[in-house]
């Protein structure tokens, strides 16, 4: 029987639903067996899988948030280049943030059934990970992983909410969300009890968030894709 996240869960301040890996990655108990099994499919195939960011707690996500609003992190457009924060408004601050990151409290890690991932025998020694669309482009490393996860996380469990740009976020190819749990987080965490947490968060630009989360609900949060098997 699948595990009903708790808001607390749901929204990023309560981690008891999570298996830790290592001192820094966690994912969903009950989607360990999938991953393991996975994984195990991947290394047949010549793949060793490897999770780049899996749980996330609220705090970490505020983090990522607050220096993007504030210019400490880059934030890129959707050519790749870096907006300049003094020269646009706090809308298209908030708009240009949400393209590549969640809301604190919405963002899909904090379910732990979210994880993003990459093959490690696919990076050359002298590469960085970047987690970027092109990297898993026809000419980008993880070219082949990207097929290989196309035609069999489904086998899995394992889906693609941001397989292509639906008007909201980016798309990201490494992002794998595991369904049995995913479908009662998208069902679950609603527009109010996200109001609730950011009203009592220190989020940068609040004021902008609340008058306009009707629209970032919509367009940033509900706005995915689904498992599609076969």
């Amino acid at each position: 029987m699948t595990e009903i996240l708790t808001n607390r869960q749901l929204t990023g301040h309560d981690n008891s639903h999570i298996t830790w890996l290592d001192e820094q990655t966690g994912i969903h108990r009950q989607a360990l067996t999938a991953w393991q099994a996975m994984s195990d499919e991947a290394k047949l195939a010549g793949f060793e899988l490897k999770i780049a960011s899996g749980y996330r707690d609220f705090t970490r996500q505020l983090t990522i948030w607050n220096r993007k609003f504030s210019g400490q992190l880059a934030i890129k457009d959707m050519q790749g280049a870096t907006l300049d924060i003094n020269k646009i408004t706090e809308q298209q601050i908030v708009q240009g943030i949400l393209y590549f990151s969640a809301l604190p409290g919405a963002s899909r890690h904090h379910w732990g059934c979210d994880i993003d991932i990459y093959a490690k025998n696919l990076l050359a020694d002298d590469e960085k990970l970047q987690l970027e669309p092109w990297e898993f482009a026809v000419e980008g490393p993880f070219y082949p992983l990207n097929q290989w996860l196309t035609q069999h996380a489904s086998c899995f469990g394992f889906y693609f909410p941001y397989d292509k740009f639906r008007g909201g976020v980016a798309v990201e190819p490494w992002h794998l969300s595991y369904w049995p749990i995913a479908q009662h987080g998208e069902r679950l965490l609603t527009e109010n009890l996200l109001n609730s947490v950011l009203l009592s968060s220190d989020i940068l630009g609040k004021e902008e968030i609340i008058q306009n989360l009707s629209t970032i609900y919509q367009q940033y949060i509900q706005n995915v894709g689904s498992i599609h098997y076969g």
